[in-house]
């Protein structure tokens, strides 16, 4: 077992590369022979700006640095390197110990603070560990790699309950649907459903066409996706099909369905009825065989009731709906979806990233992501592409992000101490608020059954019944 336990340690040393930083030559080169000899791969320096480019370079993971120095000290050497990059190990040594420069020192970020002459047996034991620290995270990162291609749904990532579902279902109904009508706020990936369900349907060797039915003026819109003859309207010099004859076969995608006119809509219907279509300026009537899918970010049922939506219409889409959550409703698949980015933008702008740094995390975490998972992406594209060093750090984040205060909760209150009943229905009542009052998705966003969500309701309207008598 020990035997074990020294070829694990000597592996482990071996992936954790040293720089030693020290303005006395001599002293850089009787440790970095140590170390070597002890089975770590060391660089020496005597000059803090080169070792600043090592850690820059990612020559290093950890840095054994002098605290005095000329030129930069090794306090000043630590705020910059930790600016470089944020994951980076550095140990301080220093001829004049103390425990209030010690403990100064690691809260500005400091791994260990050693006096002189080194106490070789403890700077092993700290290496070790950061040695440990380090193969245990190259580990999991290996292990969330396999598990994000696990988790992986033709191109859309998932592990939350809600999305489970929904791939459930999309996997049922993709054979056999003619309609599907895709509903979720904007951002959330409905397209990407859309291309899933043309991918597993019987026709996925067919043509996949898109429409952005919010883009488009009502006689663009109709030419675009009926076709045209020439001279049907100005401007219309040769004759050309729409993208129902050009998808003939396969599958059409209505975008935004819910921002179409009335007689647009009855254009649709008529296609989903009866198979057929018209080009604006001819009489002739053509048939194409094609799966529909729709999508829309608002609420059709309640655009039926205003009169701005055709009923028999969204009912002819809508036996299949698919609902795609918003990523308020999943924040566990946030840390899933940053990795699916992470590596997607690693290998578009040529960079090693390995991940984010735990601030960074958190302000991504407490984020409520209003544009969901396209704002995310947006976010980890642009900070993948400004990122300095091999983690993405705080800075490298959007400005509003930066600055962002959503971590504090209820923050545009005071605070003040609350009972934990208390702070359990302000935190209901601010689910279901978010969820327009729909229950059963205000009880899988708190992670409870309905059964308990109206047991707590219940228990609210109780108390606040006896206070007001």
């Amino acid at each position: 077992m020990a035997t074990l336990e020294k070829s694990l340690a000597a592996t482990h040393r071996g992936n954790l590369p040293i720089c030693v930083l020290d303005d006395e030559s001599d002293h850089v080169e009787q440790l970095s022979l140590r170390l070597e000899k002890a089975g770590f791969p060391v660089i020496g320096s005597t000059d803090p700006d080169q070792a600043l480019d090592i850690v820059h370079r990612g020559g290093c993971r950890a840095v054994v640095a002098d605290i005095h120095m000329p030129g930069m000290d090794g306090i000043k050497f630590l705020e910059k390197s930790l600016k470089v990059d944020p994951g980076v190990y550095v140990i301080l040594v220093t001829g004049n110990y103390s425990v209030d420069s010690a403990i100064e020192a690691i809260k500005r970020g400091a791994c260990d603070y050693l006096c002189k002459p080194i106490d070789v047996t403890r700077l092993y034991k700290t290496l070790d560990e950061l040695a440990d620290v380090f193969a245990q995270r190259t580990q999991v990162r290996d292990l969330e790699k396999k598990l994000l291609t696990n988790l992986e749904f033709h191109g859309i990532v998932g592990k939350s309950p809600v999305m489970f579902e929904m791939f459930d279902l999309a996997r049922k109904v993709a054979r056999h649907y003619t309609n599907v009508l895709i509903t979720g706020p904007t951002g959330a990936g409905k397209e990407l459903i859309a291309h899933a369900l043309h991918e597993m349907s019987p026709v996925s060797k067919a043509r996949f066409a898109v429409c952005n039915c919010s883009a488009m003026v009502d006689t663009l819109l109709e030419s675009q996706l009926f076709g045209h003859v020439r001279g049907a309207f100005t401007g219309a010099t040769d004759t050309r099909p729409g993208l129902f004859e050009f998808a003939n076969g396969g599958t059409v995608f209505l975008d935004e369905v819910g921002e179409t006119s009335l007689p647009m809509q009855a254009k649709l219907l008529r296609v989903i009825q009866n198979r057929e279509i018209q080009r604006v300026g001819s009489p002739e009537v053509r048939t194409v065989d094609v799966r529909m899918i729709a999508a829309t970010n608002r609420d059709l049922r309640a655009e039926v009731l205003a009169g701005r939506f055709r009923e028999d219409l969204f009912y002819r889409l809508s036996s299949i709906e698919l609902r795609v959550p918003g990523l308020a409703e999943r924040p566990e698949d946030v840390p899933l979806l940053v990795q699916h980015f992470l590596k997607k933008y690693s290998e578009a702008y040529g960079k090693p990233l390995l991940g984010l740094t735990r601030r960074a995390q958190v302000v991504l975490l407490q984020h409520n992501w209003p544009g969901n998972v396209r704002e995310l992406e947006n976010v980890l594209s642009s900070a993948a592409m400004t990122a300095s060093s091999d983690f993405i750090d705080v800075a490298d984040l959007p400005e509003h992000l930066q600055r962002s205060d959503t971590h504090a909760p209820f923050h545009d209150e005071p605070w003040r101490p609350l009972p934990l009943d208390e702070v359990r229905r302000m935190h209901i009542e601010r689910v279901l608020e978010s969820c327009k009052g729909n229950r059963v998705r205000a009880a899988q966003m708190l992670g409870i059954g309905r059964t308990s969500l109206y047991r707590h309701l219940k228990r609210a309207n109780k108390k606040a019944a006896h206070a007001s008598a």
